[in-house]
């Protein structure tokens, strides 16, 4: 018993829907790492990516479980309610990414399902950013940073134009700026930014990244497109997986997702009047 009176374990970590999707997540993590090592093996950077996927993701939630089961959570200087939610979003992110298997595609629905029973509800008192709609927007937009990031670095040839660079620091000052906003809040830093509510801070940087890649989704197709400074269409001599306009397409592609996931997060993030709490709930 502590010192309220209270059993030293927090039975809701596994007498609880919650409880029951990180224990999903644990026995999903272990199937899918035991039978890669045991038999199906892996290779090559995609295999090293989702081995590496799998077993952070696993080691994650056994952190997660056993600080919640133990209550020692309360111990840690941050939002435990933001931490989690953060953490489940992005591991839905990646497993979906992998989900070749199916205790991984299992594992992936697991995620899911914290990040669905953890987000705010309408009508309820919003104490946790990162349970928002918007919150979780901030997740996504940053795994698909990630992915631009990924198609500038193979061969995207963006040093070709002054433009062009400055997409990649659109790109780069965005990402910085949402791994902020995320940082706080999981840190329980969303009292006030100087003379601005953390709320009107959120609202002001999302407008900033909106028209940020709004230019940056006008000026990259036109200038890896334009016949005047790129090729419009595939050359036909470009190596498959290895081709600089293969890039230059994703990098469009995800540019215009991105916009409309700052699009949506700014609509969103006008309703979000919440109060920050360092404390969990135990």
């Amino acid at each position: 018993m502590d010192s309220q009176g209270g059993p030293y374990l927090n039975i809701r970590a596994l007498c609880s829907p919650l409880g029951a999707a990180r224990l999903c997540q644990l026995a999903m993590g272990c199937a899918v790492i035991a039978m890669v090592t045991h038999n199906a093996g892996f290779s090559g950077s995609h295999g090293v990516f989702c081995m590496a996927a799998w077993c952070f993701c696993f080691a994650m939630t056994v952190v997660v479980f056993f600080l919640d089961a133990t209550r020692l959570h309360s111990c840690l200087p941050v939002s435990w309610d933001n931490l989690t939610v953060t953490c489940a979003a992005f591991a839905t992110l990646i497993n979906f990414r992998i989900a070749v298997t199916a205790c991984s595609i299992l594992g992936a629905v697991a995620y899911g399902a914290e990040v669905a029973l953890c987000r705010a509800r309408p009508g309820q008192a919003v104490v946790g950013y990162m349970a928002t709609v918007s919150g979780l927007l901030k997740v996504v937009q940053g795994f698909v940073a990630c992915i631009i990031f990924g198609a500038l670095a193979n061969g995207s040839e963006y040093s070709r134009y002054a433009a062009t660079i400055f997409c990649v620091v659109v790109y780069a000052f965005c990402f910085a700026l949402t791994a902020v906003v995320v940082v706080m809040t999981v840190c329980g830093r969303t009292k006030a930014v100087r003379c601005l509510p953390f709320d009107r801070f959120v609202v002001v940087c999302t407008l900033l990244e909106v028209l940020l890649y709004l230019s940056a989704s006008v000026v990259w197709p036109v200038f890896c497109f334009d016949a005047k400074y790129g090729t419009p269409w595939r050359p036909a001599s470009c190596p498959q997986g290895r081709c600089p306009w293969d890039s230059k397409l994703v990098v469009a592609v995800f540019s215009f997702v991105n916009f409309a996931l700052y699009a949506a997060d700014l609509v969103y993030s006008q309703r979000i009047r919440f109060g920050s709490s360092r404390n969990p709930r135990v």
